[in-house]
């Protein structure tokens, strides 16, 4: 039975077919990269570690070890049918494109949307405009939490990430808002509520916070499937980061992965829309109507990928990596969050005032989940950003707010 390894680089996801996995080398798996996909063993550096894909520089790259000794077998690094293998390689090749359409020929004349298309030419964006996403380890994990215990990754989640964004590029997220939704096993649907999401927008302005990005999970089902993303999250992505307009917007994506020792792991991955995905949304080049296969994204009309004519591009070349790290943000987790199976009420709010009696007024309050239930009966333009500025300086909450939110609490 022939085993296939997909292999990641900068051109997308490819794979390679090896004969015999348990006699197989990382100096056996290079040759068959070199034949297969035509990059020179010399020039291959391999690793386990999505991050090679992100170093710049050779030296930064050769730091990558863990496949360094070209004697080590594949099967003791725990590499098998399906394994992902990234490969970070100097100079330039021809990779094979997705079929080829003709858009013409010779001596006829072209239409304008042919004009059009055959200045559409679709390459990889190689660098992304946010330096790294760092994710508060707290809110990160009552995310994962959910979908992992309570969803069991059985159908799909998501939520729009709210941060703060430094001079350098790097985005900090410090809450993640679940809005309305309904997931199955490979569709996402935002049911999106305005008037709601006006009340989360006041709260992070007085925070001194914004919309940074967008958190979804993929399913059990979908680790099946051969891709990274599949069309209609990337079309899903797109038109949310052309929505938020925000450069260093950050798509964040949750799965399952199966570790060396044959259990799963929750795994957290970062990527950017392309400039030229994001174009292509907004000009209305995704074709919507049914995905044939999810690893390629359909367009209406023929675009030029790798210089052939097509209609079908490979997501990958959509997908800028971001690097992750996380930090400990200045909100608690601790409230039960909006939208999910069991509704939040004030009595959520007693229980949770009740518990935390020792702290300053401003600790116990200082949950954007809390601060979203308290909103609902304030002034969403004055006192739900005042409210929230308190608590980012943490200073003393005004004697009516307080009196407010405990008479809340009481009459539950």
């Amino acid at each position: 039975m022939v085993t296939m390894i997909r292999i990641r680089s900068r051109d997308g996801l490819e794979r390679v077919a090896i004969e015999n996995p348990n006699n197989t080398t990382i100096a056996d798996l290079k040759t068959l990269i070199e034949n297969q996909l035509g990059v020179p063993i010399r020039n291959q550096i391999l690793s386990k570690d999505q991050n090679l894909l992100l170093a710049k520089t050779v030296p930064d790259r050769i730091r990558f070890a863990d496949m360094s000794n070209p004697q080590t077998s594949i099967s003791s690094l725990g590499i098998g049918h399906g394994s992902m293998v990234f490969l970070a390689y100097e100079g330039e090749r021809s990779v094979a494109g997705p079929a080829v359409t003709p858009a013409g020929s010779f001596g006829r004349k072209m239409t304008m949307d042919e004009l059009i298309a055959k200045q559409m030419r679709i390459s990889r964006q190689e660098s992304a405009h946010c330096e790294a996403v760092s994710f508060d380890r707290d809110a990160a994990n009552v995310f994962q939490h959910y979908v992992n215990e309570t969803l069991a990754f059985a159908v799909k989640r998501g939520g729009f990430m709210y941060g703060t964004l430094s001079e350098e590029g790097k985005v900090e997220v410090d809450f993640i808002y679940e809005p309305p939704q309904q997931g199955t096993e490979d569709r996402l649907v935002l049911m999106r509520d305005v008037e709601e999401e006006r009340l989360v927008e006041a709260i992070a302005i007085g925070m001194g916070m914004r919309r940074v990005g967008f958190i979804f999970t993929q399913t059990i089902g979908q680790s099946k499937g051969d891709y990274t993303m599949s069309s209609s999250e990337v079309a899903q992505a797109a038109e949310l980061q052309a929505e938020g307009g925000l450069k260093e917007w950050v798509t964040a994506l949750v799965k399952l992965e199966v570790n060396e020792d044959g259990a799963a792991d929750v795994h957290f991955e970062a990527f950017q829309m392309s400039d030229m995905c994001v174009r292509l949304f907004k000009e209305g080049w995704f074709e919507s109507e049914g995905e044939v296969d999810p690893k390629l994204s359909r367009m209406n009309k023929v675009v030029v990928v790798g210089g052939k004519d097509t209609k079908e591009v490979d997501n990958d070349f959509f997908l800028v990596v971001v690097k992750i790290l996380d930090h400990q943000g200045p909100l608690s987790t601790s409230f039960p969050i909006e939208n999910r199976i069991e509704t939040v009420t004030l009595k959520a709010l007693k229980t949770h005032l009740d518990r935390s009696k020792s702290q300053p007024f401003v600790k116990r309050i200082s949950d954007f989940h809390l601060l979203l239930l308290v909103a609902r009966f304030l002034d969403v333009r004055a006192d739900v950003p005042a409210l929230a500025e308190c608590v980012q300086l943490q200073s003393e909450v005004p004697e009516g707010y307080q009196l407010l939110i405990e008479s809340l609490a009481s009459s539950s």
